[in-house]
């Protein structure tokens, strides 16, 4: 907040601001200075990666845009200070102003800004926009939370990951922006740091990132796509990450290839440009490699979302492929018993304990777990008799999976509902303590949503991998979008949004599975 100060700037046409990143005002107007550098305009003006909101509490959100008038190249920013005004109002049309003022866009964080609001009334939307170099902002539209414990009928919102920019079009986020939400939750891989796949409709135009410069240019690309901004611009998000944010399949201070202090430096230069271009707020900014993540959101007395850390805390993953460092592997227990050493974590032991406080002091109807992978064991032969498990989700760490599962059957925190992503497909299940105990209890609900664009595995071995696990009731691959999941008194309802091609900008959408969660039952249902 010391960066925020108050601002007064008079004689500003509503008109202009209205009209987005065209309107042009004196900048003497905006900050009392008329001394400012000047910032190159570019196409779309310094807005060219829009706006987004984050973080709703009762009484406040976090605003944020990032100045790039080039926005792939660096950004285009001259290496000074610039002051960002901004303005939050109860109206679309600004004739109602709530709070106004200006923060200071730096270059060492790439002029990126992040405006924690306080003073907000509970439960209302709000409007948003910013000013600088005497152009406005996209308007941006954010909702604050309800009062703590207050009794709320319903919240909607949307959880996605997987977004692989090569691999297809954003079209299931102009989709999104059009739903009637109150939140996003976004669950990893909001970026790709090297290409993969195949059948790529638009290209990153450069190789794999490892310095800061790289990982903010490619935050920047990934942004400029329309259909996101439209949907950050819509709704307030909150995010967590996975691997691609830094590199595939990396485990703390291990990747896939690098290890120790060089694999660090990389970590600290995605999770800089992570912070710089997420709607979080400005306490989390990182400190080298280091950035706290993890956190719990509440929604009235209706529902608690944590929001977890699978990566930077964990151990390393048993048994890496033998020509590599660190990573993932498919092994079987004769090949890997190290799997089930029982001091293996996932999240590293303060956010295991974090984790528990949170669930067992929680007054939510529905404590949502918001983390990056499918918990539920999923054996993965479909060749013979045994079995083979993925090293780099929850499967590579059972011990860590039970020891949650064993607390959530013993304290019993009310509906638990677990969400994930990482896999590339809807995946609902049941979570038991143990997997391989047919008289294990369901202890909760698991819905694994789908990517938005990122490649999967045949909807054929899905099936066949699918009939190997009981507990998995419905596994879908092929189709790509979101889930969006409605929370209300008597139950929850999930739905699947698939789009009819993910190749295509202009793609249609359609419900295409549906499941519901009774209060008090734990086990989704088809709808």
């Amino acid at each position: 907040m010391a960066l925020i100060r108050a601002a007064v700037y008079r004689g500003l046409s509503r008109r202009r601001l209205l009209a987005g990143a065209a309107a042009v005002v004196p900048l003497a107007y905006l900050s009392g200075c008329a001394t400012e550098p000047a910032i190159p305009t570019g196409a779309a003006g310094p807005f060219a990666l829009g706006v987004a909101s984050g973080e709703p509490t009762p009484d406040g959100v976090v605003l944020w845009t990032r100045l790039a008038p080039d926005p792939i190249n660096d950004g285009g920013m001259p290496d000074a200070p610039v002051e960002v005004a901004w303005t939050i109002a109860r109206d679309e049309a600004f004739t109602q102003i709530v709070q106004r003022g200006t923060v200071t866009a730096r270059p060492e964080d790439a002029h990126a800004v992040h405006v924690e609001l306080t003073g907000l009334e509970p439960s209302r939307w709000y409007w948003y926009r910013f000013v600088a170099g005497g152009m406005a902002s996209p308007v941006g539209r954010t909702r604050t939370a309800p009062v703590a414990n207050a009794p709320i009928e319903r919240l909607r919102f949307a959880f996605a990951s997987c977004q692989q920019y090569e691999q297809g079009f954003f079209a299931a986020y102009r989709h999104m922006a059009a739903d009637d939400l109150d939140l996003v939750l976004f669950l990893g891989d909001y970026i790709y740091e090297t290409s993969w796949g195949g059948n790529h409709v638009r290209r990153h135009g450069t190789p794999e990132i490892f310095t800061l410069a790289d990982y903010r240019n490619r935050y920047a690309l990934y942004k400029t796509d329309p259909d996101l901004q439209a949907a950050h611009a819509a709704f307030p998000w909150a995010t967590t990450w996975d691997d691609h944010e830094v590199s595939n399949d990396y485990a703390s201070d291990r990747g896939e290839k690098l290890i120790g202090p060089a694999f660090l430096a990389r970590r600290a230069a995605a999770y800089k440009a992570y912070w710089e271009h997420m709607p979080v707020r400005p306490a989390l900014r990182p400190s080298g490699a280091d950035l706290r993540l993890y956190r719990a959101l509440d929604f009235g007395d209706l529902a608690r979302i944590t929001l977890l850390d699978d990566r930077q805390y964990r151990d390393h993953q048993p048994c890496h492929r033998p020509n590599l460092v660190g990573g993932s592997n498919f092994v079987s227990d004769a090949q890997c018993p190290d799997r089930r050493d029982p001091r293996l974590t996932l999240l590293g032991a303060v956010q295991e304990g974090w984790l528990e406080t949170t669930l067992g002091g929680s007054r939510g109807k529905w404590n949502v777990l918001a983390q990056q992978t499918r918990m539920a064991q999923w054996d993965t032969e479909i060749n013979g008799p045994g079995r083979r498990f993925w090293t780099d989700g929850w499967d590579g760490y059972p011990a860590a999976r039970r020891r949650l599962l064993d607390f959530i059957a013993a304290r019993k925190p009310a509906n638990p509902l677990v969400i994930g992503g990482d896999v590339h497909g809807t995946y609902v299940t049941d979570l038991k303590p143990d997997f391989d105990g047919p008289r294990s209890p369901v202890v909760a609900t698991e819905i694994c949503g789908t990517s938005i664009t990122s490649q999967a595995q045949a909807q054929a071995d899905t099936l066949k991998r699918q009939a190997k696990n009981p507990h998995v009731k419905f596994a879908d691959s092929a189709t790509k979008g979101y889930l969006r999941v409605e929370l209300g008194r008597r139950r929850a309802t999930a739905e699947l949004r698939g789009v009819a091609d993910v190749r295509r900008s202009d793609s249609g959408i359609a419900t295409t599975a549906g499941f519901v969660v009774e209060d008090g039952r734990a086990g989704a249902q088809r709808a």
